[in-house]
């Protein structure tokens, strides 16, 4: 019969430390464990630590959960999931248990050793900042400080004026004004189209109008810039040529 648990939650570290203390109690060798009987004794013991108290840490019912897991495969003949689990949890214990074994001769060494620690010293000089700064600086400075993005002033009325008051111009009327430079030979570059002393709407529309004429048929662009003026399209889409 197999002997009742009844040590609490909080008298180990982890799963893992509460595992070991199984494999301890049950003088098993930590390089062939009985998982049957260790498995057992561990999902017992907090299936009834679970109906005494509901709080328990999410990482003991993790470890009962994977726990239960394996033992499914452990009772698959020939399971190559149950010998992968076996060795992962054997090799965790071990692990576990060697680095338990060195944090206790570390601690031992530190209690042996006498600390002496002085007072504070004294500060020298007065603490206090007095320098005058301007606030809007010591901001930007503590966002800098504190890896952050610097804040934005606040965008006044006079920023937003070049955007409400700035004039619509249409597409069509850039497609016009395209049409009668090339046909009267004022246009010959793309060049000619764009300049900086015209509005960004001017541009955006002259672009615009140009990807459209294109996109029609009308104006070829060579290599080198130039603009070529279909002048049959329009004679091509009056007289359409119908076979059969």
């Amino acid at each position: 019969m197999q002997e009742a648990l009844t040590f609490k939650i909080e008298d180990f570290e982890g799963p893992l430390d509460m595992l070991l203390y199984l494999v301890g109690k049950n003088k098993m060798n930590l390089y062939d464990i009985n998982l049957m009987t260790l498995i057992d004794q561990y999902t017992e013991a907090i299936r009834t630590l679970q109906q005494d108290r509901m709080e328990i840490a999410s990482e003991f019912i993790d470890m009962a959960a994977h726990l239960v897991q394996m033992k499914s495969a452990l009772l698959l003949p020939r399971s190559p999931e149950a010998e992968r689990m076996k060795a992962e949890l054997t090799g965790r214990l071990i692990e576990y248990s060697a680095c338990k074994e060195v944090a206790a001769q570390l601690g031992g060494r530190a209690r042996d050793i006498t600390t002496f620690v002085r007072e504070p010293m004294p500060l020298v000089g007065a603490a206090e900042y007095t320098r005058p700064h301007d606030p809007y600086k010591l901001v930007q400075a503590w966002f800098g400080l504190m890896g952050r993005s610097t804040r934005k002033r606040k965008p006044t009325q006079e920023r937003f004026e070049p955007l409400v008051t700035a004039p619509f111009v249409s597409v069509a009327s850039r497609v016009s004004h395209m049409l009668r430079g090339l046909l009267k030979g004022s246009l010959h570059k793309v060049g000619q189209l764009f300049s900086p002393e015209d509005s960004r709407s001017t541009n955006v529309a002259t672009f615009l109008a140009l990807l459209e004429l294109i996109r029609a048929g009308r104006v070829q662009v060579a290599d080198d810039g130039g603009l070529n003026l279909d002048r049959t399209h329009r004679r091509r889409k009056e007289n359409p040529t119908h076979e059969g």
